[in-house]
């Protein structure tokens, strides 16, 4: 019994030893080292593994805020997970900042003005991907590639040809034209007493006066029977390249045109017409006068003994005889190359114009001598001369000519069947103009009797009013001559 209340004595001693020299370990550790409490930390009881920030997650958090900011949410839509709203996480220790609050500044809204917020950039990550680099094309010289320019080189030298074709054709026509008036001005000069001087402007060197690159013109004036000669020198439009291309397929020619106006008191009044037969169709198809008062003579071979290629339209048979006699015919057989046209009108009005209902007046007419003749290719203007002495010659010829009584009334008969078509065509328009011209003068006659104080001549007008009226809507009658036995 005594040994067991001393083995018991004894385990209690060495207990309270122990417990003893236990307080003083620690108390003496924690005075050495302040922060022995937190070596005794348990990592497997109180650590929170914190999310790593990758691309992905980046991406997905970034599309769930836009589309917070840019649609309206619902009530009843299911709530965002906690651990993906929450941009902070918290512990038992502390609060531990996300690594995303690091691209808040690309959400906010005041750090963009002005930008689309669809078109955000995504924060950079980890993996970056190597720069594109682009290569400028840079063309070749071209001295070394020639036929890369082709249609460039064409342009130019089209260019350069129609412009070299322009200043050569514009020579040319101006040299064709001094050469003719240089031939035939002293036979001008011999019959006229101005030549080159229109009267209108006062010119110091009288002579061709340029109207465009291909027409050329010349006044005459001082002859009697006739007031006056315009020549029109037509050439062909050598300075358009186009031009000269068209005329490969429709050849022209140059030609000389004149025109004298005859004095009507001197000449006999008929209509005549000589050329080629394409001229003369052209010419009784287009012009009033040979329309109207003209007919296609049928065999001029035969008839007046003309060349195999000319037409003639006549209107007196007579005149016509008259006219084509023996120098003339020679002259058109002779240069029948040359001679395009003659015509001879004393009702020369012009193109045949379109009937219009407001032109109540015949056209006015002249008493014209008309010639065309083509010009040499060659610079040799001798050759044509003879023709401008021709003109000369039917001017004499005219003047002195007479026609009979019977051909005199023919031609009066035939200028009074014109008239009355003419009046046949405008008589419903010239009943339209008459009836308005007699309204308008009612109107300035009521105007004038209102304007006066006196009711009694008022009166009056208004009683001849309504007896005009009355009669006007009256039935009409026709009176019968009854003859007496």
């Amino acid at each position: 019994m005594l040994k067991i209340n001393l083995l018991g004595t004894l385990v209690l001693i060495s207990i309270l030893c122990n417990i003893t020299g236990g307080h003083v370990v620690s108390a003496s550790s924690f005075d050495e080292n302040e922060f022995a409490d937190f070596e005794d930390f348990d990592a497997d009881d109180d650590f929170i593994e914190l999310p790593v920030a990758t691309p992905a997650t980046t991406a997905k958090m970034e599309d769930n805020v836009v589309q917070i900011n840019n649609n309206k949410v619902d009530n009843d839509a299911p709530a965002i997970e906690a651990d993906e709203e929450k941009k902070y996480f918290d512990t038992e220790d502390g609060t531990v900042e996300d690594d995303d609050s690091e691209f808040e500044h690309f959400q906010d809204e005041e750090e963009f003005e002005g930008f689309d917020g669809n078109d955000r950039r995504e924060p950079p990550s980890d993996h970056k991907t190597e720069p594109k680099l682009t290569v400028a094309k840079i063309p070749m010289h071209f001295r070394s590639h020639w036929d890369s320019y082709w249609m460039e080189m064409l342009m130019l030298a089209g260019l350069l040809a129609y412009f070299a074709n322009f200043f050569a054709g514009k020579s040319k026509n101006a040299r064709l034209a001094q050469q003719w008036f240089s031939t035939h001005k002293s036979l001008l000069e011999d019959n006229f007493v101005l030549v080159g001087d229109d009267g209108k402007i006062e010119n110091e060197n009288p002579g061709l006066i340029k109207e465009s690159e291909s027409l050329y013109t010349l006044w005459c004036s001082g002859r009697t029977c006739c007031e006056g000669m315009l020549v029109e020198l037509k050439m062909i439009k050598r300075q358009d390249l186009v031009a000269l291309v068209a005329g490969l397929m429709r050849p022209q020619q140059d030609q000389v045109h004149i025109k004298v106006q005859l004095s009507r008191s001197i000449v006999d009044g008929f209509v005549f017409c000589v050329g080629s037969k394409k001229t003369v169709t052209k010419f009784f198809k287009e012009y009033a006068d040979l329309n109207k008062y003209c007919t296609l003579v049928s065999k001029p071979e035969d008839r007046y003994n003309m060349p195999s290629g000319f037409s003639v339209l006549s209107e007196i048979p007579e005149a016509t005889s008259a006219v084509l006699e023996s120098r003339v015919v020679s002259a058109l057989n002779k240069y029948q190359s040359y001679i395009d046209y003659i015509h001879i009108s004393d009702q020369f009005s012009g193109p045949i114009q379109q009937e219009d209902a407001n032109n109540l007046k015949q056209p006015e007419t002249k008493s014209m001598l008309m010639a065309g003749f083509n010009l040499p290719t060659n610079v040799e203007m001798e050759t044509v001369k003879p023709l401008l002495i021709l003109i000369f010659y039917l001017m004499e010829r005219l003047k002195v000519y007479r026609m009979s009584k019977e051909g005199k009334g023919k031609a009066d008969k035939n200028r009074l069947r014109v008239e009355e078509e003419f009046l046949k065509s405008t008589h419903a328009a010239r009943a339209e103009a008459a009836a308005q011209r007699r309204e308008d003068k009612r109107k300035l006659e009521k105007e004038r009797v209102l304007a006066e104080d006196d009711p009694e001549k008022q009166r009056r007008w208004e009683l001849k009013e309504q007896k005009r009226q009355a009669k006007k809507n009256g039935p009409k009658m026709k009176r019968l001559a009854v003859k007496t036995v």
